[in-house]
């Protein structure tokens, strides 16, 4: 159990509970960090507030990879900037100040997969994360959005709904005053959608999740965020070339900041918040101003018209939000519910997609083959060989076959050891002072056995492994067919 608890009266916990499922309005903003919890308050919200309610849950996530409900992790996401991160190391091209901000900020990344659709995105503390639940009837993928970018308007001009329902900050000249659109079309701004910055910036990307009661619309907006880049390193898996996956993709887009000014992130935010509620209070004809004394501590009301209140750690104490989080924490969840997909490192009769040569190892002979498939984590089959001779390259595809399937994909640390377990057994010889972890290493089977420990590293790159990653070698002109 993470050690963040505060406790809080059994007399709050039951009244806050009896008035999400009793308001008709209600405003919440989480005091918390921790994107288990966020996810789960909202998600509680959404499975106990009343039918007839609508529900505006604002809250900001500690550093953290955030994939949808169908999407396949080693799809979507960088393992090894991950791990690096983790591990304080400097990233290529970074400075020893970026460095140090990795320490302070990214040492602790998280990756959750949340509970409804959409794509992957990056969280950190200069995000605003917004959560809209509603009856169906009154949901559009749309309607929220524009609410979302009426209050956008009041720090940025240029931001507008696209035909993706995402929102995005036009990058073009000022149009002539004639042609401005009514300010109340959210749709278009005043501003030419491109110009010599580029396309229009993505600033906000939504996801959803529809019930038979409720309906749930939650996004991001990117304020103030100091290290757009490192979203982009984040989000570019390896591995990508390699996959042929069902469920979800994410749909890449050049990424933006609301906000120019960096250095005034408390103040952009208190702001965006302010705007966002009093968008919300207006267009759902709430009589009480909840924006008028937001950010004082007064901003508390409680009644059957309208909640508004600051929540955190303390819903931990509530069975359902405790026992969310725990699913969402859990390797199961985060793991096993990735759809089925296939790594192979050439083109197969179901991908015939051609392969990148230069993320495949140099030293690896035209004859050396991959080829993993997976179902909600767990390895189904494998056909791995590095041999030219059929007959070799049969006998080590059942024997590494052997070793790898019904193993999670999550729980292997290195695939060196489960490659070469077996391997010509009779001939190895005794552990060598350079062999990798006790591993012996055969004697005149040498360099085939180097072989497979390139295509071990591979994979260990491939699947996100903290064992010996592969570097790549070479130019990046050449495919494999």
């Amino acid at each position: 159990m993470p050690p963040h608890r505060n406790v809080a009266s059994s007399s709050y916990r039951t009244r806050w509970k009896e008035l999400v499922g009793i308001s008709k309005h209600q405003i919440y903003i989480s005091h918390s960090h921790n994107p288990f919890l966020n996810l789960s308050i909202e998600h509680y919200l959404l499975q106990k507030s009343s039918p007839d309610s609508t529900v505006l849950f604002l809250y900001r996530n500690a550093p953290c990879i955030v994939i949808g409900r169908n999407q396949n992790p080693w799809l979507e996401v960088n393992f090894e900037e991950v791990q690096r991160l983790r591990r304080l190391e400097v990233a290529p091209g970074d400075t020893a100040a970026a460095s140090a901000l990795a320490s302070e900020r990214w040492k602790d990344i998280s990756l959750v997969r949340r509970r409804s659709g959409g794509g992957a995105v990056v969280h950190d503390l200069d995000n605003v994360n917004f959560s809209v639940i509603c009856p169906p009837k009154d949901f559009t993928r749309d309607k929220h959005s524009e609410i979302v970018t009426q209050a956008i308007r009041e720090l940025n001009p240029r931001a507008r709904v696209n035909a993706r329902h995402d929102i995005v900050l036009d990058q073009g000249d000022l149009l002539a005053k004639q042609n401005w659109p009514d300010p109340k079309d959210m749709h278009r701004s005043m501003f030419e959608p491109e110009g010599p910055n580029g396309p229009p910036l993505k600033v906000s990307g939504s996801a959803y999740k529809l019930t038979r009661q409720r309906a749930l619309h939650h996004g991001t907006c990117l304020l103030t965020c100091r290290e757009l880049p490192r979203i982009s390193q984040l989000l570019h898996s390896p591995a990508r070339p390699f996959i042929q996956a069902r469920g979800v993709e994410s749909v890449r887009s050049p990424v933006g900041n609301i906000s120019n000014d960096l250095t005034a992130g408390t103040s952009v935010r208190q702001t965006f918040e302010r705007e966002l509620i009093k968008a919300f209070v207006i267009a759902h004809g709430i009589k009480n101003e909840a924006y008028s004394n937001f950010g004082s501590t007064h901003w508390t009301s409680e009644s059957e018209e309208l909640v508004t209140r600051y929540v955190g750690e303390e819903l931990y104490r509530i069975q359902e939000i405790r026992e969310g989080e725990s699913e969402l924490r859990s390797k199961k969840w985060l793991y096993g519910q990735t759809p089925q997909f296939i790594l192979s490192s050439h083109p197969t009769e179901e991908d015939s997609t051609a392969r990148p040569r230069w993320r495949w190892p140099e030293g690896l002979p035209p004859s050396a083959r991959v080829y993993l498939k997976a179902k909600s984590g767990t390895i189904i089959s494998t056909r791995i060989s590095i041999s030219r001779y059929d007959q070799v390259a049969q006998v080590e595809a059942d024997r590494i076959d052997r070793n790898l399937k019904d193993r999670n994909i999550h729980d292997v640390r290195d695939f060196l050891p489960l490659l070469t377990i077996g391997y010509d057994a009779p001939e190895l010889s005794q552990s060598s002072p350079g062999s990798r972890r006790g591993i012996p290493s055969p004697g005149k089977y040498k360099k085939s056995w180097g072989m497979m420990s390139h295509t071990a590293s591979w994979l260990n790159t491939m699947l996100g492994k903290p064992g010996q990653p592969w570097r790549t070698g070479y130019g990046h002109s050449n495919y494999l067919r």
